[in-house]
């Protein structure tokens, strides 16, 4: 009995949000600083990508590397900000990034800025609010706002992308990854020694966490819309913070976990209700 390509595509994007879900755990254990782990992680993530996708690598145009930058700016915004405060603080501020969509969209894509929009910003602000009330340290307070910038990178990320060709996809994340190499080197070099375990997890973050989970998210969405793939990817901040928690043992605080909780909710419910008026 064949399986639907639907449900393949379903499937296959929520393999990609639980190899997403991981990240913090594992950059919370390996024992290097963020920008020699941001180093050695894409150089396993652009080996992959590069086997995965061969020619596909060099298929480029200008704004190939305006997206590269944004994209090597979401992976070293992400890990700073995940060494310096909760992961749960970096995951959900970094999902702020439809909401920077939607404010940037107007003024570089001439989009009109619908009221359910500003709705939607004026909430989610809200909830990113809650990320700094609370036990809140100098470190923290700085990690939460690498983690706002992340998001932002994120957001223009996904502008270049949408203003590029489709066909640019795969060179955007593999040059991207080659420009965090470059722009980390000076760190890495500084490594010493290595044990087996820090490499392994390492890899797996660049073979797994990235390469593998990119390749199965784009696999998925060819499959389902894009509203689908929105929705299950939020598998990805629900169960970072729960993954640090059961294997690092760190706790984000009441106000961090409602802020999360209403970023999501206004998110999920403002991409449900454009869904919906569109049939």
């Amino acid at each position: 009995m064949s399986i639907p390509e639907h449900r393949k595509g379903i499937f296959a994007i929520v393999i990609a949000a639980l190899l997403w879900s991981t990240g913090g755990l594992f950059i919370k254990l390996i024992p290097l600083e963020a920008l020699q782990i941001s180093g050695v992680r894409s150089v396993f993530a652009a080996a992959t990508f590069f086997a995965l996708y061969r020619k596909e690598c060099f298929h480029i145009n200008p704004m190939s590397f305006v997206s590269g930058i944004f994209y090597a700016g979401i992976l070293i915004l992400f890990v700073l900000a995940t060494k310096m405060t909760t992961a749960a603080n970096a995951i959900f501020l970094q999902y702020t990034a439809p909401i920077y969509v939607l404010l940037l969209e107007p003024l570089l894509l001439k989009t009109k800025l619908r009221p359910i929009n500003i709705i939607t910003i004026v909430v989610t602000f809200i909830g990113m609010g809650l990320f700094f009330v609370g036990r809140l340290s100098a470190g923290n307070m700085f990690g939460n706002i690498l983690a706002l910038f992340s998001g932002v990178a994120f957001a223009g990320f996904l502008l270049s992308m949408r203003k590029n060709h489709d066909d640019h996809q795969i060179a955007s994340i593999f040059w991207g990854n080659i420009i965090v190499i470059l722009f980390c080197s000076p760190h890495v070099v500084t490594i010493t020694t290595l044990s087996m375990k820090t490499i392994s997890m390492i890899a797996f973050l660049g073979i797994v966490q990235i390469g593998i989970a990119y390749a199965a998210f784009s696999y998925g969405l060819k499959k389902v819309e894009a509203i689908e793939a929105s929705l299950i990817s939020i598998i990805e901040p629900v169960l970072n913070p729960i993954w640090v928690f059961i294997g690092y043992g760190e706790q984000p605080t009441p106000f961090a976990i409602l802020g999360g909780i209403v970023i999501l909710i206004t998110i999920t419910i403002r991409s449900y209700i454009i869904e919906r008026s569109k049939t």
